[in-house]
């Protein structure tokens, strides 16, 4: 299967491709599917940061569907790593359902980009969702030292049982119900956070859920809050 114009552009971008091969996987929750991969050389040839993703193609009706996800536990010396799947509608949910040893699935490195803050800060301030959890908690693994608040949006009652690699001792979680009548995840945060922030200049905000919402905080963190530029990180993983 070609990748279409995406992929050209993709390419124009300098986007590598690889294939990646199905090693096993299991369900964590009757919503989420955990597949686990070799990587065909990728991590060797693009190293490993923090919050790191890759585009995943499918066939949609027969045409390439692109589809970004978080890289769960990379083992660079192994060449290996997971992947976690929400299991809804959709071509790349589908494949993910079935997915067994054996199959593969081409991918394209292009776009992710992250740095742990030098000097670290004081304190973070995480914003997800679901569809970003992994990248949380690759995040919350490479600093895990830092204090933590992390506001979590759910869907249901299965994302409660989403793994969190939080520290009780260092990491706070405040879970929000998305749909809840009392307060959505944006409301939650513009209320919160300036009680917890403290100086601005030492306190990290990194945000990412649906694009909307994280171009609101993200502006609310810089403009509002006073927050720099530079230690405020947001990307929009889907559009409501």
């Amino acid at each position: 299967m070609g990748h279409g114009w995406e992929g050209v552009v993709l390419k124009l971008m300098r986007g590598r491709d690889f294939a990646f091969t199905v090693t096993g996987a299991e369900d964590v929750t009757e919503h989420c599917r955990r597949v686990h991969f070799t990587d065909g050389g990728m991590l060797a040839a693009t190293g490993v940061h923090p919050t790191m993703w890759v585009r995943l193609w499918f066939d949609h009706t027969g045409r390439p569907h692109q589809r970004a996800y978080t890289v769960v536990d990379p083992d660079p010396a192994a060449g290996s790593f997971s992947m976690e799947f929400a299991l809804h509608d959709g071509p790349a949910s589908a494949w993910a359902r079935t997915a067994g040893v054996g199959d593969t699935v081409q991918a394209t490195v292009q776009g992710s980009a992250f740095t742990v803050p030098d000097p670290l800060p004081e304190r973070m301030f995480l914003i997800g969702d679901s569809a970003s959890l992994p990248a949380v908690n690759s995040l919350l693994s490479a600093v895990p030292d830092i204090p933590a608040t992390i506001w979590l949006e759910t869907q249901d009652d299965a994302d409660d049982q989403l793994p969190l690699r939080g520290r009780p001792a260092r990491h706070e979680v405040r879970r929000i119900r998305r749909g809840a009548p009392a307060a959505d995840l944006a409301a939650t945060v513009r209320r919160d956070l300036p009680e917890l922030l403290g100086d601005p200049s030492g306190a990290y905000v990194w945000i990412a859920c649906d694009t909307v919402t994280t171009r609101a905080l993200a502006q609310f963190a810089r403009k509002e809050l006073a927050v720099p530029k530079a230690q405020v990180h947001a990307l929009g993983y889907w559009r409501p």
